[in-house]
């Protein structure tokens, strides 16, 4: 698979911002997929906000099977985390108190002085996390622009909410993918721009993870039951469901973008493409 690298222009521009911002916020909200902490966590973003509170929100919860398990890594390197799926308007009462915990010893100093503070959060994350839903979430109303791909939030925008500011953000990329394990699984949920990924060969390393970790769920879904070779996978997904042009050939491209999409949108079931060890191993 050729080598993985997107670091488009306002993204600079976008870390340039965070750095004059950080100065006005009292923390971070740093929102994660939760199928892959480490994977979407860019260590540039703690640096900005370092000495203040960082919560970090592995979103997609709902597709991960080891969502929980993340946050108790995390949790217990010290950092404050919780596992929710954005799109919930349940989770909101979790994520307000997961908020409200991180900044407790300040609001407590406040009202001890005999006033209410209104605390600051920057809230930030590589694109495609869910920055933008957490905010409606917190929100209660849809405040901010959503889509389910990379770099729909372009400049930055405050929020009020009761108690609390929120600082919207771009989606930031570290500027080179140098773990390029990350890069590919970031490309598999699409975190990075679909428009300079060679789909085949993204799809035939999902099949091979998907294989590694998830045979089953392969089989499930496309009827694989030999993993030894990416492109008879590849065969398999075409055959399964009927991928094939005119005079019987297969039509990979469709199948390609058919086995990306279904793990985007959960049809592999729930996932974890990070290992417990990779995200214990992540400096949060």
């Amino acid at each position: 698979m050729k080598i993985i690298q997107w670091f488009p222009g306002h993204m600079t521009k976008a870390m340039r911002m965070m750095q004059e911002n950080a100065a006005l916020c009292d923390g971070a909200i740093i929102v994660l997929d939760a199928r892959c902490p480490a994977s979407s966590f860019n260590a540039k973003l703690k640096k900005v906000f370092a000495g203040k509170p960082v919560l970090y929100v592995l979103n997609k919860a709902d597709l991960s099977d080891r969502a929980e398990a993340f946050v108790r890594i995390i949790k217990s390197a010290g950092g404050s985390a919780v596992a929710l799926n954005a799109t919930v308007s349940g989770c909101r009462r979790t994520l307000m108190q997961a908020c409200e915990d991180i900044v407790r010893e300040k609001l407590e100093r406040a009202r001890s002085k005999g006033y209410e503070r209104t605390f600051r959060f920057m809230v930030l994350g590589v694109p495609n996390t869910g920055k933008s839903t957490v905010i409606n979430l917190l929100s209660g109303a849809k405040r901010t622009v959503t889509g389910n791909k990379a770099g729909v939030t372009r400049g930055k925008q405050w929020i009020r909410l009761e108690g609390f500011e929120l600082l919207d953000t771009p989606g930031t990329m570290p500027p080179a993918f140098e773990n390029q394990t990350f890069a590919r699984r970031l490309a598999y949920v699409g975190s990075i721009n679909d428009d300079i990924l060679d789909f085949d060969d993204l799809a035939i390393a999902l099949l091979a993870d998907m294989a590694e970790k998830y045979p089953e769920r392969l089989e499930e879904r496309y009827g694989i039951t030999d993993f030894s070779s990416g492109i008879d996978m590849l065969n398999a997904v075409c055959t399964r469901r009927g991928f094939v042009l005119r005079g019987g050939d297969f039509d990979y491209d469709r199948a390609c973008r058919a086995v990306v999409d279904d793990l985007r949108k959960g049809r592999l079931g729930r996932i974890a493409l990070d290992s417990e060890d990779e995200v214990a191993a992540t400096a949060f």
